[in-house]
């Protein structure tokens, strides 16, 4: 399906799909600024100072997401290695970004960005990165090991509901160790309904600069607001999270 560069409102690129007739990210909150504050920014403040980080990246993309968390490590905590894992579909958009108009912070990084779009992945002493062109269902069953982090970024609930039902969540959260965390821009009850039901907390990510978003927990959080999900559902006994069985999957 063809791809349409759009710029968003903090200057950096995006990109529009005509098959799910959204763009990659929020052209409100800014392509950039999205991945940064409803993505890494929370995922390294929680786990940051480990000495190696599993990080799993639903779905690749345009790669902001992946080579954010580079720049941030780079950054901040230079003495950390990554491990980053990501499906996407698309393999046309992958190989496809060498010509993206990337923003200036990822200047360092295009040599990764070559490799991945040709060869699918990267590694050096500090970095393995690998894409896999695959359904991201079919990835989360086939992946092993525990893992710190997943970035739940696919295209939204109303589009693209097979990556938020709960059978989903449940294969997100069975890949987390006992701190591992979800960040993702949704803020739907439906979305929360689902990690709530895979025995993860909810919390509340939000601040300046951006739209809400939110942060699923194995462990208790003391950073974040937490979401009282036993209110929630009190209060809207009717609703529920997608299910697999409810979409025909």
């Amino acid at each position: 399906m063809a791809k349409e560069w759009v710029q968003s409102e903090d200057g950096s690129y995006t990109a529009y799909s005509s098959e799910y007739d959204e763009h990659y990210h929020s052209t409100k909150d800014g392509a950039l600024n999205e991945s940064l504050k409803k993505h890494i920014e929370p995922a390294f403040t929680l786990h940051g100072e480990k000495d190696h980080l599993r990080l799993i990246d639903i779905c690749f993309g345009l790669g902001f997401n992946t080579l954010l968390s580079l720049y941030w490590r780079d950054t901040y905590y230079p003495d950390t290695t990554l491990e980053i894992y990501s499906p996407e579909l698309d393999g046309d958009l992958v190989a496809s970004l060498v010509d993206f108009p990337y923003p200036d912070i990822f200047e360092p990084y295009k040599n990764i960005i070559t490799d991945i779009a040709t060869l699918g992945g990267y590694e050096d002493e500090r970095t393995v990165i690998s894409v896999d062109i695959m359904d991201a269902r079919v990835a989360m069953r086939e992946l092993e090991g525990e893992w710190d982090i997943c970035y739940q970024d696919a295209f939204s609930p109303s589009v693209n509901p097979a990556l938020w039902t709960r059978e989903y969540f449940a294969d997100i959260a069975h890949l987390m160790g006992e701190d591992g965390i979800v960040t993702t821009y949704s803020t739907a009850l439906a979305t929360r309904l689902a990690l709530y039901e895979n025995g993860l907390n909810v919390y509340l990510n939000s601040g300046e600069g951006y739209r809400n978003a939110t942060i699923a927990s194995k462990r208790e959080l003391i950073d974040y607001e937490k979401v009282d999900m036993a209110h929630k559902i009190a209060c809207n006994p009717d609703a529920k999270s997608l299910s697999d069985e409810s979409l025909d999957i």
